[in-house]
């Protein structure tokens, strides 16, 4: 076919293509400096970050103040929270983006549930 491009020829189109949600579970730690409030803030910004993208979000569990296992910016410890959901690739990604631009955020890690 004259014009037409190999790099496109095995795509399938739009209407076919399904997104896959995928189940993750990200665990982060917030500054121990936060109020109790902004602790709460922080989380619900999270969670609606995953659902304003079109992901679900799960469990939140809110394990409080703890202790770190080593100093990370000269703190000691820090509000644990795991928060389970369901998402596209696209989606994780942007939340773990967004983690990492917050400075109210020490450590983040983020891992697929599902196989």
């Amino acid at each position: 076919m004259a014009g037409s491009s190999g790099a496109n020829r095995h795509r399938r189109p739009k209407e076919y293509q399904s997104v896959l949600a995928t189940a993750y579970e990200i665990c982060y730690i917030l500054r121990p400096t936060l109020e109790e409030g902004d602790v709460e803030t922080r989380v619900t910004q999270f969670a609606e970050q995953v659902t304003k993208n079109g992901g679900s979000v799960g469990n939140v569990e809110r394990m409080g103040k703890r202790r770190l296992a080593y100093e990370m910016d000269d703190l000691r410890e820090g509000y644990y929270v795991v928060m389970n959901f369901t998402s596209d690739a696209a989606n994780a990604k942007e939340l773990e983006r967004q983690m990492k631009l917050s400075d109210d955020v020490l450590r983040s890690m983020i891992i697929r549930t599902d196989a």
